[in-house]
């Protein structure tokens, strides 16, 4: 059968929208001497740009194992996690990349960004709100549909949250109080929960669970830490672009996971 018109312009590059893709990496640096943008400004564009798109992802990811885990499909949920801890591998993967520029090189084109930041991130932080984490971030930050999106998450429950219910449903007794909590804070640790954690650890199904979010957890720390030692080792002590503290602040958010108690339980064995 012959194509139609329509068909055969039905191609990969129409699908994907390859030509407007690749127009997006719009430099706004020029080299002095060639008048020329720099020749580093397009790896960083199109590095945070390809981060984005990941953020999207895991974004479309979490809220999918919201949804499987408020609907009873334990294992469903478990293995889009799985997906999801990849994408977080590569992401950290992208550092290395981005780590092949000297600071000498990132200094060429710093100036032009003027107050662009990756403070500005909204896909990002509403990673964070989705996780749980609400307790870093000025929502006056972002205004329109960014703001909008940002205010939906902080008060929607979080993957925490949907576990929780989750497991409470297959028979496990979760704490009332922790049921119930308000979804706009931030998590805390329950010794209570802990302790139930712990008593229905032997159950391979709902262990699987518990280790997989831990991943889910480990993952995003250890994004963070890569993101701090390269910001260190291209700028150094400097403010970030935007008037941010830089590496300062980013140290401020190592090593405090997104679901505490799976971390607390560790004592126990």
């Amino acid at each position: 059968m012959t194509p139609t018109p329509e068909e055969t312009e039905f191609t990969y590059s129409s699908y994907l929208q390859v030509p407007e893709l690749l127009s997006l990496q719009q430099c706004v640096s020029v080299d002095p001497e060639t008048g020329q943008p720099e020749h580093d400004e397009t790896l960083f564009i199109v590095i945070h740009q390809v981060y984005e798109l990941w953020f999207k992802q895991v974004l479309h990811e979490v809220d999918f194992i919201i949804k499987q885990l408020n609907g009873g499909k334990i294992n469903s949920a478990r293995q889009h996690l799985k997906r999801v801890l990849k994408i977080m591998k590569t992401l950290v993967g992208q550092i290395d990349v981005l780590e092949t520029m000297t600071p000498a090189e990132f200094a060429s084109f710093r100036s032009f960004l003027a107050n662009a930041s990756g403070f500005q991130s909204a896909q990002f932080r509403e990673l964070e709100f989705v996780l749980g984490i609400k307790d870093r971030i000025d929502m006056a930050w972002f205004e329109g549909e960014e703001g909008k999106r940002l205010a939906e998450r902080h008060q929607s429950p979080t993957l925490w949250d949907a576990f929780l219910h989750a497991i409470h449903r297959e028979g496990v007794n979760v704490p009332a109080d922790v049921l119930q909590r308000d979804v706009r804070d931030p998590i805390v640790e329950n010794v209570d929960l802990q302790r139930v954690l712990i008593e229905n650890f032997n159950d391979d199904g709902f262990a699987g669970l518990i280790e997989t979010l831990t991943d889910l957890d480990e993952g995003l720390q250890e994004w963070r830490y890569r993101h701090v030692m390269m910001v260190r080792r291209t700028i150094g002590t400097k403010p970030g672009t935007g008037g941010s503290d830089g590496a300062a602040y980013l140290a401020t958010t190592l090593f405090k996971p997104a679901f505490p108690d799976l971390w607390a339980i560790r004592t126990a064995f």
